[in-house]
């Protein structure tokens, strides 16, 4: 595998190697030692799919509180989408600071979202699906959000807003500096 740094030195876009042939292609996409070794170990309990219909389907930013943060590697297996993480780590020199890629099933590229940062996607085209694999599973009580369109992230979405495809749920997160505290103990 590869990897690249992002605007954000914990999150890494990830490129696993791909062995192609007439039938197509095989690509491992996670292997414990493999991604321990390269500093992203993560102890993942739980697999997500999300199929979005639509090109500019946005969801997020998500991410849930202590102590139910999340550790996740995202994928796209089909279409394409434009990802983000931000920083919420409090003590962090990057807080309220974003890194974003693009992932696309054409390239098999991940992103590894370590714990303590928001995470969200717009889809770039019709039929995205996005697998998460994720290190605690969900929990409903400690689910959060952060406005995706907040101002001061300075998130440069490519998505005209009044066309995103959003949750009622997603329409009503926070901005960063209206974060309840609480919400972020424990990093």
């Amino acid at each position: 595998m590869q990897l690249r740094d992002t605007a954000l030195p914990e999150v890494k876009l990830v490129l696993p190697v791909r062995h192609d042939d007439a039938r197509g292609f095989f690509a491992e996409i996670w292997q414990r030692q493999r991604y321990a070794a390269q500093g992203m170990g993560a102890e993942f309990l739980q697999d997500n799919l999300a199929h979005n219909r639509d090109a500019v389907t946005l969801r997020g930013l998500h991410f849930q509180s202590m102590p139910a943060w999340q550790t996740k590697l995202v994928w796209a297996p089909r279409g394409r989408a434009f990802v983000v993480a931000v920083d919420l780590r409090p003590a962090s020199p990057r807080f309220g600071r974003h890194a974003s890629v693009e992932l696309a099933a054409a390239s098999g590229a991940q992103i590894f979202v370590p714990r303590g940062f928001a995470f969200g996607y717009c889809t770039l085209e019709p039929d995205t699906d996005m697998i998460y694999k994720v290190d605690a599973p969900y929990a409903p009580a400690l689910d959060r959000g952060l406005m995706w369109n907040d101002p001061d992230l300075g998130i440069a979405w490519p998505v005209d807003p009044a066309k995103a495809i959003l949750s009622d749920k997603d329409r009503r997160h926070p901005r960063l500096k209206d974060l309840p505290r609480d919400w972020l103990a424990g990093l």
